[in-house]
């Protein structure tokens, strides 16, 4: 063997996981260590007007190409073991049989299609019940897709549904790709039985060839080809790996991903994501669980409360020097219920909730230490309501999201939840995407637990539970006697709250 050959075999092996977002898109290329050795990123623009959010396709993959050929510079061609996707939740378009676009693509959040819920969900009662969510949303995929054959009847012979990840897919690749689990629960696919449901798909009018085809994230569906090599930098022959969704993919790169572990995603609102060996059935549609790689579930469910009040309200404000100051208010003078938009979804189902300060000094302090114990009560009986619909909870919990960037808040969530908080050096989906490329042949949560580094574990200090216990059962009180919060789960997190 050569010196030349030597070097080669020397090379650590990397895997490229790919990140479409809402603003951006993100390339990283990652060793079996974690150690990222590449990474790129391109910004995406949207056209947003009322219910309608919009982006054009072909930026997705203009965007994902030169992130990965940024990645790439520094990462050995012959290094590359394996590329995956991920792509933002309930986010499709319409292609012809080559994969061009039809229409543009339907965004996450998009709600245009809010009329023909209720059809939606009488044709699927029955499975959405089976699937443990009970009933899609206006956002939700199918129902675009019904808008959708709705405001383009003339389609050509082959045209398909695509999801978001689908569509940069079969760039990737070159021909047609079947969708993953993942992305298609919110289309309607049927999780447990692996296939769509035909019967409730023939009600709606959505034609069989329509349908992509199926498969578990973590199968590969195909290998880079000679175009999407020459765009992408990525080497011919790659093997391609079904992917999942954008929040499923951070939950991958937190690590959270053996039963009883869980991440709460702290940004703008509040996410809560685990894994079950069984599936979560929720009455109340709160919780709704995608099918993992390995066939665990993962359930979790996304809260109206978050830092977007904090955006909102002390823009501008240094958040550290605020911490230092709410510290002395444990707990605040002032009970706050801070919700970053009208609603909550999670951990209760209750469309007219509406945020709320009672008392408090009059400080501004106490205001803010009201507002991050707040979001930490919210956090709290997520847990709770978790645990009452019979979902593991005792594993570890791992933190991540833009609020991990305030140390204090950090400390507070722990103390607030009674349990050590993790936070990973990097948690971004497509790190979790790396993950998933490399675990063909092996269980993701092995994979991660070699490739997801931990930066700190924060315990929670001596006598934080019993110090905010008083204020949690009243908040719990306030939401109950608001209409909001049902007497079931009230009495459940009042039980747990006791000493």
């Amino acid at each position: 063997m050569n010196a030349r050959h030597a070097d080669v075999d020397r090379r650590p092996e990397v895997w490229l996981g790919l990140d479409v977002g809402t603003q951006s898109a993100r390339a990283l290329a990652v060793t079996a260590n974690g150690e990222v050795v590449g990474a790129g990123t391109r910004p995406l623009t949207s056209e947003r007007s009322g219910p309608r959010h919009e982006q054009d396709p072909e930026t997705w993959w203009r965007a994902i190409a030169a992130a990965s050929s940024e990645a790439m510079q520094t990462v050995s061609a012959q290094a590359v073991r394996g590329v995956a996707v991920d792509a933002t939740s309930g986010t499709i378009l319409l292609v012809d049989r080559k994969g061009s676009p039809l229409t543009p693509g339907l965004m996450y959040d998009d709600t245009r299609a809010t009329a023909l819920v209720a059809r939606v969900n009488a044709a699927g009662e029955r499975i959405w019940a089976e699937l443990g969510y009970c009933r899609m949303q206006p956002s939700w995929a199918l129902p675009k897709l019904l808008w959708l054959l709705e405001a383009y009847p003339l389609l050509p012979r082959g045209a398909r549904l695509a999801h978001q990840s689908d569509f940069i897919n079969r760039r990737l690749v070159g021909h047609d790709v079947p969708a993953d689990l993942s992305n298609a629960l919110k289309s309607g696919a049927h999780l447990v039985e692996e296939r769509w449901p035909q019967a409730v798909m023939d009600e709606l009018g959505v034609p069989a060839d329509l349908l992509p085809g199926l498969v578990r994230s973590g199968t590969v569906i195909g290998t880079v080809g000679r175009a999407a090599a020459t765009a992408t930098g990525i080497p011919l022959g790659t093997p391609v790996i079904a992917g999942m969704t954008d929040g499923c993919a951070a939950q991958l790169g937190a690590g959270a991903l053996r039963p009883g572990r869980w991440n709460s995603v702290l940004g703008t609102t509040l996410v809560v994501k685990g894994v079950t060996h069984e599936l979560i059935h929720d009455p109340l549609g709160a919780v709704y669980s995608h099918r993992a790689p390995n066939g665990d579930w993962l359930p979790g469910g996304a809260s109206s409360t978050g830092a977007g009040l904090i955006s909102r309200d002390f823009a501008g404000r240094d958040l550290d020097e605020l911490g230092r100051a709410a510290s002395a208010h444990e707990p605040a003078a002032m009970l706050a219920y801070p919700l970053a938009s009208a609603g909550e979804r999670f951990p209760f189902v209750a469309p007219a909730a509406e945020g709320f300060a009672l008392g408090g000094d009059g400080s501004e302090a106490d205001r803010f230490a009201a507002v991050l114990q707040g979001v930490g009560y919210v956090e709290r009986l997520c847990y709770d309501y978790l645990d009452l619909l019979g979902a593991p909870i005792d594993g570890d919990l791992v933190i991540t999201g833009g609020a991990t960037r305030n140390e204090y808040w950090c400390q507070l969530r722990a103390d607030i939840l009674g349990r050590p908080v993790s936070l990973p050096e990097n948690s971004e989906p497509a790190l979790g995407m790396a993950v998933l490329a490399a675990s063909p042949g092996r269980d993701p949560a092995d994979v991660a637990a070699e490739m997801v580094r931990l930066r700190v574990t924060i315990e929670p200090r001596a006598g934080s539970v019993d110090r905010f216990a008083a204020s949690y059962a009243r908040f719990v009180d306030e939401l109950e006697g608001r209409g909001w919060l049902g007497a079931d789960l009230a009495a459940h997190a009042r039980e747990r709250a006791r000493p």
